[in-house]
């Protein structure tokens, strides 16, 4: 596929792009180069390849989920403005507009 600039300008317009004309040379080049290496990647046939992830087929090291911090709800509580039933309460940020 080869663009022109009329095809850059009409690209520039739908993305609400304002450029400058005596860049569009310049867009022509990169723009054809970019949709060239597309091309050639779906030119490859790649029915038998099994869609992966990641490209390093490897499983992520986890821990052991252990306890290492002690409880202290209760003391950043007694701090906190309002709490109720161990919750922290807030102001209301969002009004509903209910019938």
């Amino acid at each position: 596929m080869n663009l022109d600039s009329k095809d850059i300008e009409k690209i520039a317009h739908l993305a609400r792009l304002t450029i400058d004309k005596a860049n569009i040379p310049t867009y022509i080049k990169n723009l054809n180069n970019i949709l060239n290496l597309v091309e050639k990647i779906n030119a490859n046939d790649t029915r038998d390849i099994m869609p992966m992830s990641h490209p390093i087929d490897t499983n992520q090291r986890l821990r052991e989920d252990e306890i290492s911090e002690i409880d202290q709800r209760e003391n950043f509580q007694t701090i906190a403005p309002q709490t109720k039933n161990g919750v922290y309460l807030v102001p209301q940020v969002i009004k509903l507009n209910t019938p």
